[in-house]
């Protein structure tokens, strides 16, 4: 589908578009002249310029006082590029490049970056094409910029670095020589303004906050499948309990429970127990919390989404060129950190009930299998899933309040907030790995309930899951039903 760049994105939903197989970017007329009028402005202040101009007749960082040839300043920016392209480590998966290129393309259109339009064309016919810059997960210390990743993301538009098309890894000059793309000629300030700007940390985390909102409401459905397993009681997620506490996420996570337990004949039944443990009881509170955190996150990405983030600021409305900010990471540092936190919770939350369901209580078989001690049944499964919980716990140690002095002190305040995404996405990630083993212990625990049978809608969900993991009655080998069931949940 075509995404229009000239348009606001107004939610999450907007930005996972561009993440579409068709996904096409159109910059449209708009964009084109703001790009020409402020590349223009800022040529024609360059003709009559006596003062210096920081990153565009001098060095930069710390080398801010150094001046620049005028016949120089178009390889002072190729320079810039090609020295800064540091980034190191695991590559950054594909969709979270296209991302990169998208709020990049996005940022420039704003026309307050300086940079010819036939460079942000060429972002543009890259992503349209599908040619994938390679660019590596470490190097940003996410202040001046995602400086180190966005150069490798730009390498190949002066014809360097490597891309990914059709899934292969190639030079990017062959894919260049194949689409006809000349190496662009970058003109002054345009390799600073390329690479200065937030745009790595806002795809990782915009790619993050998509995962984790998917997560968040899988994790009340398999609460409440976990709940009728362990024959939990359904009195705690009355909605008039809520509405004395009226936390939106609270009511939201009640109700989809109660909507999910609506005509289970194992919830319904009496109860011997009066109450059960906190990670069934409270889970409206637990989830719900996060649910709200993850909203007031949503509004901070929006933003950032929405902004022109590198540096100098050229205005030409105001004839002015600001050496200022607007590339530090702090508001998505803080902010991812926060995600960290909130979905690490889910998955903390899910581990307890996991335990709770082993522990051979409510009537159900220690490790859940009919033999317990020839069998050790899911006796494993649970440790691993604690293992994974407790490496989210070390990785909540917020990077945003670290920081590192850079550039021989000029850069004396940094974010993190690329380190705060990188380590975000694993955890994300690794809480898909934690619900993926309570829906493995939950579907089993259901089994003992039998003839019993939970709601419809729970019914068929675990319907389904039988189609690729099968009831476990003595040992097996498990990793790979861990997998499948992490494979169906993606699909979910």
């Amino acid at each position: 589908m075509a995404f229009n760049i000239n348009q606001k994105i107004h939610s999450l939903a907007e930005a996972a578009e561009l993440l579409g197989e068709d996904a096409h970017i159109v910059l449209g007329d708009e964009a084109c002249a703001r790009i020409l009028k402020c590349r223009e402005y800022l040529d024609d202040r360059m003709k009559t310029q006596k003062e210096p101009i920081y990153g565009i007749t001098t060095g930069f960082g710390s080398l801010c006082n150094v001046s620049i040839d005028a016949q120089d300043l178009s390889q002072l920016q190729k320079n810039l590029v090609m020295s800064h392209a540091c980034s190191i480590g695991e590559e950054v998966p594909q969709d979270v490049v296209k991302l990169m290129m998208a709020f990049k393309i996005k940022s420039l259109s704003y026309g307050y970056s300086g940079v010819q339009l036939k460079t942000v064309q060429r972002l543009v016919d890259m992503f349209n094409n599908k040619v994938y810059p390679i660019v590596y997960q470490q190097g940003s210390l996410g202040a001046s910029g995602d400086l180190a990743p966005l150069a490798n993301m730009c390498l190949p538009l002066i014809g360097l670095g490597e891309v990914r098309y059709n899934g292969e890894k190639y030079p990017a000059a062959q894919i260049n020589e194949k689409f006809g793309w000349e190496p662009i000629t970058l003109a002054s300030k345009e390799g600073l303004a390329l690479l200065n700007g937030t745009q790595f940390m806002l795809s990782f985390a915009i790619w993050n906050l998509i995962k984790a909102k998917k997560l968040v409401a899988l994790a009340d459905k398999i609460a409440a499948l976990s709940i009728d397993a362990f024959d939990g009681r359904i009195e705690p997620f009355t909605h008039g309990v809520h509405a004395i506490r009226p936390h939106n996420g609270q009511i939201d996570t009640a109700a989809a429970i109660r909507e999910y337990l609506k005509g289970s004949e194992i919830v319904s039944r009496p109860k011997e127990h009066v109450q059960d443990p906190y990670s069934f009881r409270c889970v409206p509170q637990v989830h719900g919390a996060s649910k709200d955190a993850i909203a007031h996150i949503e509004n901070v990405f929006v933003t950032e989404m929405n902004s022109a983030t590198d540096n100098p600021t050229v205005l030409p409305d105001e004839d002015l060129i600001v050496s200022a900010g607007n590339f530090h990471g702090q508001p998505l540092a803080i902010h991812l950190d926060f995600l960290a936190i909130a979905i690490a919770e889910i998955g903390s939350i899910s581990e307890r009930r996991t335990y709770q369901l082993i522990s051979g209580k409510r009537g159900l078989p220690s490790f859940l299998v009919a033999k317990p001690g020839l069998n050790s049944g899911f006796m494993i499964p649970q440790y691993a899933q604690a293992s994974v919980v407790s490496q989210n716990k070390m990785l909540c140690m917020p990077n945003s309040v670290d920081t590192i002095d850079s550039s021989q002190g000029q850069e004396d305040h940094v974010s993190m907030g690329a380190n705060a995404a990188t380590k975000c996405y694993r955890v994300v990630n690794n809480v898909e790995t934690i619900l993926a083993i309570e829906l493995f212990n939950s579907a089993q625990a259901l089994e003992f309930r039998r003839p019993l049978k939970s709601s419809p809608v729970l019914e068929e969900f675990v319907a389904q899951y039988r189609k690729v993991v099968n009831f476990v009655e003595v040992d097996e080998v498990m990793y790979t039903h861990i997998n499948n069931t992490r494979d169906f949940l993606k699909k979910n």
